[in-house]
């Protein structure tokens, strides 16, 4: 079968600075199923910004010679038990969380996600375990459905446990370029919270606004920004963040008494400042947040059904052309997901 390799590339570095690595289209042989497991025949895949990080060596444990991807749709073709025979034929998603384990507070330590260390989408098959099959909404197409797993499910673990919105909360989503950030956008929408967005791009701002339903923004690369985006919306009930950084005094300012930082990455590196006086005082709450349980996978799809949620796509391309998909997102000019298509399919 086909399927896109991490290699590692090499280099005439030193032994202790970082590897470098590529990926290539290989023939590879198809995987033989291990108990409890199933064999998917993908249709589409999407990317994410960990597979970027992954190829650019951002990550822990990489391994040369991993199939990457974490996201996938397609169909049961083989299962290695009797008992699961149900699920041949059947579209399904694949939920990238592996051995979540048995807290839904959090994960087991061994926790690992899809396309690293575990061999991933971005191939003819793949093999993952039963208990990782849900049916595909039958809404999405199988490119729509391929984009939802793990931008979808952080965005969902973030908005409905860690940050509680509800209807009449008033929501603060910054870089609303990224993937998890527009479900985020999308989700607490649907469930009726007032959304404002941040972007260091005007038009992405303005695409929010049209496609995504948002009530205003601002861009952060403007200065004062965060002056201007209080006077307009004021106090938040809730921010939504990925970057922490030296913006983290200033969105926290922007919480109302009670509010609550929720933060599923730090791009923007550690915060140069945190003013501790502050968050007592306003008795903040700051959550850390990643991925989610087998539970709130389930539930994330139930409520994109439910609610009728539709995936925001960039692009869909060919298998074959997946190299371009990863140049699209180092350049950061897309507005939804990268979704590749099996050619065969």
């Amino acid at each position: 079968m086909k399927a896109l390799l991490l290699l590692e590339q090499p280099t005439n570095t030193a032994p202790q600075d970082r590897k470098s690595y590529r990926i290539s289209i290989e023939d590879v042989p198809k995987p033989q199923l291990q108990e409890g497991e199933a064999l998917v025949r993908i249709h589409a895949a999407a990317l994410n910004h960990r597979d970027k990080w992954i190829l650019a060596g951002q990550y822990a444990k990489i391994r040369s010679g991993v199939i990457l991807g974490s996201d996938g749709c397609g169909v049961v073709e083989e299962v290695a038990s009797k008992a699961d025979e149900h699920w041949l034929g059947k579209e399904v998603v694949l939920n990238p969380s592996i051995g979540w384990g048995a807290n839904p507070r959090v994960q087991d330590r061994d926790y690992s996600i899809l396309g690293l260390p575990t061999n991933g989408t971005f191939a003819e098959y793949c093999a993952i375990p039963v208990q990782n099959l849900y049916a595909k909404p039958q809404h999405l197409s199988a490119a729509e459905s391929a984009a939802l797993p793990l931008a979808g499910l952080t965005a969902y673990r973030a908005v409905r446990m860690q940050a509680e919105i509800t209807s009449g909360s008033k929501v603060l989503v910054t870089g609303i370029g990224g993937g998890v950030a527009q479900y985020a956008a999308q989700f607490a929408t649907a469930l009726g919270a007032s959304v404002y967005a941040t972007s260091g791009d005007d038009i992405k701002l303005q695409m929010a606004k049209e496609k995504l339903g948002i009530s205003g923004g601002a861009n952060y690369r403007q200065q004062d920004w965060h002056k201007t985006l209080l006077a307009e919306a004021g106090e938040f009930d809730c921010i939504i963040d990925s970057a922490v950084g030296s913006s983290l005094d200033a969105l926290l300012a922007m919480l109302t008494m009670g509010g609550r930082y929720v933060f599923y990455g730090a791009t923007g590196g550690r915060p140069s400042s945190l003013n501790v006086q502050m968050i007592f005082w306003k008795q903040l709450r700051l959550q850390g947040t990643t991925m989610g349980s087998d539970a709130e996978f389930g539930a994330m799809l139930d409520f994109v059904t439910e609610k009728r949620i539709t995936p925001m796509l960039d692009s869909v391309r060919p298998f074959a052309e997946i190299g371009t998909a990863f140049e699209a997102m180092s350049g950061s000019t897309q507005f939804g997901k990268l979704v590749v298509v099996m050619t065969n399919s």
